[in-house]
Order: structure tokens, then sequence, then C-alpha cells
């Protein structure tokens, strides 16, 4: 039933094709995500969702190569003068690929469900939405009827918040629909199969490979929103994240793209010099710590592997070219970027090593052997997470005398020991959600990303998170930092610098530099594969 209307516009565009002389199809073949997930459905799970699965549905907002803010779905939105209500107003001629409108009730019925239903990723509503009674609602406490959100009609929604979000419709670049209609049919399963997953977003699915999660879109027919595909198929193959696997497809035409290491650079440059892109992402590797238990319980032990770190060696060795050196939670140009913040993050051996004996491990004796935990990646921090782990290795053995093994999990895994506390030690790669501070310090923020539950941190976060005053909103921002440094809550690493080689065969807006001559690729997903042509 669900096929039904794709199948007669399939039969009406075979029609068409009779009639009008055959065209050559355009295929991206592209490097992908993680080579494991599960459910096709954003909005059932972040950490382990299929690949690009949010490339099938509509966004309330996204942004552009030059991160401005974009209408999608919403076609416009407005703030009540109280700043606690927004409206959004969606557009009347999407529908689903099954031929069902999409509606205000696809939207309201995605939270709530991501509310009540376990959702991996809950937790960004509560510090970046903050919406009315979401906190309540996800720990049980009230009905989901509860929660600040209601679709007023079919094409208006209305979002209520706990306290003034200027920023929200920033927020709201993740908020997909969920068809109602299918899941109380089918409930979960519907995004399992290719048979019964439905789009309302400029791609379509043709075939998904579980076994590594490859998966090829089609450009939707249905599709009336804003940014419809310019190609006509797009091939994602997660296998080729790792620029060492990459690269080599790249050479031999099976790839159009390929993110570089450090190794690799200086060939593809040679040979491609027109076809080098670079990226400054938005994004912080760091090391958090399990600081409930020995070791990390104690402030001193967190502060010695703080000062232990050269990042400035680090970057310019084995890092060089793909990454650079990290003092803030907050990257480069990032709104809230404050310098005096970085400018604390030295390299100070003597000073790591008092740290650590003032903790009781004088020169690490008696400090237990511990695994520092990393994420499988793909992308970018498939080239700077296992080499990091490995200098951090060293470092800490050398300036430290502290022994760590490496552990690489998949990412369910890896979230689930983070959130779970089974390991105590990770390497923990962030990129921005959307663009204001309150989005890096909020991962911290009661709980959070990583159980984080330091009093004085949060009551700071929470009221720069409510000013609307941007000056007192960066300078309450720089004392929350001042006070993640003291607490040893994280150590900044390193802030990734993309590197890829595109193929001379691209064209379209997203395969030339922004403003800021950088090219953010398929991290910006509906930008790029909406504006790509070959």
């Amino acid at each position: 039933m669900l096929k039904r209307l794709p199948k007669l516009a399939g039969a009406l565009a075979v029609t068409t094709a009779m009639a009008a002389p055959a065209l050559a199809q355009t295929t991206i073949l592209a490097p992908g995500q993680n080579t494991v997930g599960t459910y096709m459905d954003y909005m059932k799970t972040v950490y382990d969702r299929a690949t690009f699965a949010e490339l099938l549905q509509i966004p309330i907002a996204t942004f552009d190569k030059n991160f401005e803010l974009t209408p999608m779905a919403a076609e416009s939105w407005e703030q009540s003068e109280d700043g606690l209500t927004w409206t959004f107003n969606l557009r009347q001629d999407l529908v689903w690929s099954d031929g069902e409108p999409l509606t205000a009730e696809d939207y309201v019925y995605a939270l709530e469900r991501a509310a009540t239903g376990g959702y991996d990723f809950a937790w960004y509503w509560d510090f970046a939405g903050g919406i009315a009674g979401w906190a309540e609602v996800t720990a049980g406490e009230a009905d989901v009827d509860t929660l600040g959100l209601e679709a007023v009609d079919d094409y208006t929604i209305e979002v209520t918040t706990n306290a003034p979000k200027p920023y929200l419709p920033s927020v709201m670049s993740l908020w997909y629909p969920v068809p109602k209609h299918v899941v109380e049919e089918l409930g979960d399963d519907w995004a399992l199969s290719v048979d019964t997953i439905i789009s309302s977003g400029p791609f379509e699915i043709e075939s998904w490979e579980k076994s590594n999660n490859s998966v090829v879109f089609t450009a939707s027919d249905s599709y009336a929103g804003p940014w419809p595909a310019q190609i006509d198929r797009l091939e994602v193959d997660p296998t080729l994240g790792a620029p060492e696997v990459g690269l080599p497809a790249f050479l031999a035409g099976d790839a159009d793209y390929s993110f570089l290491n450090t190794g690799q650079l200086p060939v593809a440059e040679a040979r491609y010099p027109d076809g080098i892109r670079r990226n400054a992402v938005f994004a912080t590797s760091y090391l958090s710590f399990d600081m409930s238990s020995e070791p990390f319980d104690d402030v001193n032990v967190r502060r010695a592997f703080y000062y232990a770190i050269d990042r400035d060696e680090l970057t310019s060795t084995v890092l060089r070219d793909i990454a650079i050196p990290a003092g803030s939670i907050l990257p480069p140009g990032y709104p809230g970027y404050n310098p005096s913040v970085v400018e604390q993050a030295v390299f100070d051996p003597e000073m790591a090593q008092q740290y650590l004996a003032d903790a009781g491990y004088p020169d690490g004796e008696g400090f237990p052997e511990l695994e520092i935990w990393i994420r499988e990646e793909g992308g970018y921090n498939s080239a700077i997470v296992p080499a990091m782990a490995q200098y951090l290795q060293a470092e800490f053995e050398e300036n430290l005398g502290v022994s760590l093994t490496i552990r690489s999990q998949p990412s369910a895994e890896w979230m689930d020991g983070l959130l779970n506390k089974r390991g105590k030690l990770f390497i923990s790669p962030y990129e921005y959600d959307y663009l204001d501070p309150s989005n890096f310090y909020g991962i911290f923020y009661n709980g959070g990303r990583h159980d984080y539950h330091v009093d004085a941190y949060d009551e700071v976060v929470a009221e720069a998170d409510s000013e609307s005053d941007w000056d007192t909103r960066y300078e309450l921002y720089a004392e929350a930092e001042g006070i993640m440094i003291e607490e040893g809550m994280i150590v900044p690493l390193v802030h990734p610098i993309t590197t890829a080689v595109i193929s001379e065969e691209l064209g379209g807006e997203a395969s030339t530099p922004n403003e800021l001559g950088f090219t953010p690729l398929d991290r910006l997903g509906h930008y790029f594969f909406t504006h790509l042509t070959k």
C-alpha cells in the first residue's frame, strides 16, 4: 500500500520517457559515515542511524555553505513578545513519497515519540531547545501532552520553551518529521526496510546494504520543497570514509571525492592542484572522564592530564595539516570564542607531574593501567582520532609515567560506554549542531552528553542561556569555561581541519569554497548533496 503512489508516479515517468529523448543519469559516488547502522530514522537514533538517514527527510530549517540559516519545511517563523513561544509556519505543498500530505502533526509526533521512546539524542532537545516539559516527560514524571509542542493546525506549530531562546530556529535544523500514519501501522520497523521507508526530503531510498551500511539514494519525484536534488542518484559507501581506503577508490574512479590524511596530502596536491578542498570544521576533540570513580574523581588527576599535552607538537607532526591546537571547547571563529581562555592551555610537564603527585601518584607510581576509548570514525575524524590516541599514549607515558591502552569501539558502543560509565577515559569528538555558544557548553550542562553534574558550571550556563544581551552572555560563557578548566571537566585537544580531493567532474555551488575560503562538503549534507552536479 505504501508504494502505491510511487509506482503510479513511476508508470507516468515511463510514459514520459517514451516520448522524450533518453537522458544519462548522473550518479555521485560518495564516502560515508559509520559502517554500522540500525534504523533509517534520525528521530529514532542519531548515534546508531543508517547512513545519511537525514537526507530522506526535510528539516524545519538548515544551513547553507556560508552557515546562513535557511527555511526548509517552515517558510517563516516568529517569536512571541515574552520570548517563550515560537510559531513555525509550514509550507503547504509538501508531501510524503507515498502521496500523503506532510503536516505539522508529523513534526510534533516526531518529538513526542522521541521524548517517550528512549531516543539517544533526547538530551539535545532539553539543553538546546529548552522545550517546556521536556525534562519531566523524558524522566517519566509527566504526560507527553504536557510538552510545549502543539500542532495548531495542519501547517502551524507552536513551541514553548522554559526560557527565552533567541537561537531556537537554528536548533530546529535537527527537527525532522516522522510519518505518523506509517509508524502507527508498522511501529519502529517502518525504518528497517526499503520497502516501507518513505521520505519527505529531496531523496528517496533505492537500496540499503546493512552488512556495511552502504545506501543508494535517488532524487525524489514528489519533493516540492527548497533545494531539490540536481543529481539522479547518490551512492554512499561508508567503507570509503577512511582516507586509506577512500583515496585509492578515488584514484580508481570509484569515488567522486575522498578525505585525505597527512601522508596523502602532498601527493594529492601535486596531482590535483585544483581539486583540493579544505574546511575549518566547527568541531573539537577533547578528553572526557568518568568523574565519579577513581582515578578521575580527583580533580588533580584531571588537571595533570590537562598540562601534560604538547598540542603544538601534536598538530605540527602526526596531525599536520589536518588539525590545529584546541585551548577551548569553542573553535576559532565560532560565536563566543575567547582567546583569553585559549591562552591557559599550555604544555607544562612539571606542573602536570606536580598535580599527579598531589593526587598521590608521584611519577605515576600506583596509577592504575587504563584504557582510552576511541570511537570508530568515518570522514575527517578517521585520520585524526586513532593517530592522536597513539600520540597521547606516548605523551602520558613520557610526562606522567601513566600507561594506557587504546580501545576502539563502534559509535553506539562508545556512546553507551560514555553515558553509562563503562570506560574511564575517552577521546570525545564533537561537531556543532547550531551556531550559538550554548551548543558547546550545553553538552556538559546538567548531565548532558557526559552525565556531568557540576553545580557551579550549571548555574552559570543556565544564566547565560537565558540572557538576551550578547555582551553579558559572552562574559558568562567565559566564566563557565573557567569553571570547566578549574574543575578539569575536559581537556581540549584539537580542532579538525578537513582536507579532501574532489573529482574534476563535480560542479555546482557545493563544490566551490564559501565566503571564508572553506568547503564544508558533506558536513552540511542537505546543502551539499542538493547543490552538487556532475
